[in-house]
């Protein structure tokens, strides 16, 4: 079991758009990042967020209610998103002890590989779909931050700092 660090906002590799994994072998950082995701605890962690700037996120939703379903998501493409959305307190190991409330759609369509080079082409619903476009964001380079309201974020941000030891 390795536990990697886990980046925090405003270091600035969160906010950089990673490039696709191409025939490189992310099958230990993938099993890392799980560890980690674990470890932390949280329900989703991407590859920037440990300062690997690669289109990578692993997610797990159901663990902390049952089994784990650890997903390995490998050059995610949302391809569909539903016009139904939900808005609802979204944290962020990358920001934490900050939870902000963040409108986002309640189905999405997402084409994947799998870490075994399966491709996959699913449509994610309800807390999966959130918590694939929250994870998705970060490969883009987008933090929940940027997804609020200009006085919404500013106080967020505050709060933040507010909070963070100095």
């Amino acid at each position: 079991m390795a536990v990697l660090p886990i980046l925090t906002w405003p270091d600035p590799r969160l906010a950089t758009p990673c490039l696709p994994v191409g025939d490189e072998d992310v099958m230990q950082l993938a099993i890392d990042m799980l560890d980690t995701m674990y470890n932390a605890p949280g329900r989703g962690l991407a590859a920037p967020q440990v300062g690997v700037l690669k289109r990578l996120f692993v997610m797990d939703v159901t663990w902390k209610e049952g089994a784990p379903a650890p997903c390995i998501v490998i050059n995610p493409q949302i391809r569909w998103r539903s016009d139904d959305t939900a808005t609802g307190p979204e944290g962020c190991l990358s920001i934490p002890g900050i939870s902000t409330d963040i409108t986002r759609a309640t189905q999405i369509r997402m084409a994947w590989t799998d870490q075994h080079g399966r491709a996959h082409d699913e449509t994610l619903t309800g807390f999966a779909a959130i918590c694939a476009q929250h994870e998705y964001d970060h490969l883009d380079g987008i933090v929940t931050f940027d997804r609020l309201a200009p006085d919404l974020r500013a106080a967020a941000q505050t709060a933040y700092l507010d909070q963070s030891p100095t």
